[in-house]
């Protein structure tokens, strides 16, 4: 450590989570780096919050590596890409199926071999799962299956890098309300964006010898802190707009 601000590199950084976590950080005075694959969006998103940013692919190991040049060291990866595509498995194909567990699986193997060698003592990992990877959805079958997987590799990746003084986090998810689930056909209580960026920032203020391999975070359904009802595009189409 040189003593500066905390580097952090945020995935899936152009929009949703990533950016909400991105902006907060930014704002908390950390050196952000955002990539995710779509460069215009990418570049909006950066110059917005006022954070560096590489457009990279982060299932595409040469393309990573560009972005940890650019970071130089990080402290904090916060690994938000992913997708929720797929259909029931007798009418998918497997392109798809492999596609979502390249994004959402894959990935998280590419991004946290490029990031450890420059990652010092208190370093930490934090990836966004989602409750699917405890209650798998039917007609979700690749989705739950890479967040059951990631859930997986993130607590095997912790017992490897304890010894190095390094964190692994997994902030799991209930829906959270990002275009994400635009295809979902009912309508939910949803967490915001910024709940799951303050739950990420806060992890990373926790003293480098806790352990604190998951964090559950979902809305409340009623009472007085219940959000409004979000509609998904595909439910309001429908003409579904209650809960």
């Amino acid at each position: 450590m040189d003593g500066g601000p905390r580097v952090a590199i945020i995935t899936g950084g152009s929009g949703g989570i990533g950016l909400a976590v991105g902006r907060l950080l930014a704002e908390r005075g950390y050196d952000v780096v955002l990539t995710a694959r779509t460069e215009a969006t990418l570049r909006a998103a950066g110059e917005g919050i006022g954070a560096r940013w590489v457009a990279a692919d982060s299932a595409d190991p040469a393309a990573f590596a560009a972005v940890v040049a650019e970071a130089g060291r990080v402290d904090l990866l916060v690994h938000a890409a992913g997708v929720m595509q797929g259909t029931f498995v007798r009418k998918e194909d497997l392109a798809t199926f492999e596609g979502v567990l390249r994004t959402n699986l894959t990935s998280a193997f590419v991004v946290s071999a490029a990031c450890l060698p420059v990652m010092g003592p208190g370093g930490r990992i934090v990836f966004l799962s989602s409750s699917s990877a405890h209650a798998p959805q039917p007609g979700r079958s690749a989705y739950s299956a890479s967040k059951a997987g990631l859930n997986a590799f993130a607590a095997a990746l912790a017992q490897e890098v304890e010894r190095d003084g390094i964190g692994v986090h997994l902030v799991t998810t209930g829906p959270v309300a990002t275009p994400m689930l635009d295809d979902v056909h009912f309508p939910m209580r949803t967490l915001a964006v910024d709940d799951v960026a303050r739950t990420v920032a806060w992890l990373d203020t926790l003293p480098p010898n806790v352990v604190l391999p998951e964090v559950q975070v979902s809305s409340v359904d009623q009472g007085p802190f219940a959000p409004e009802l979000f509609v998904p595009e595909a439910a309001r189409r429908l003409g579904r707009t209650e809960h």
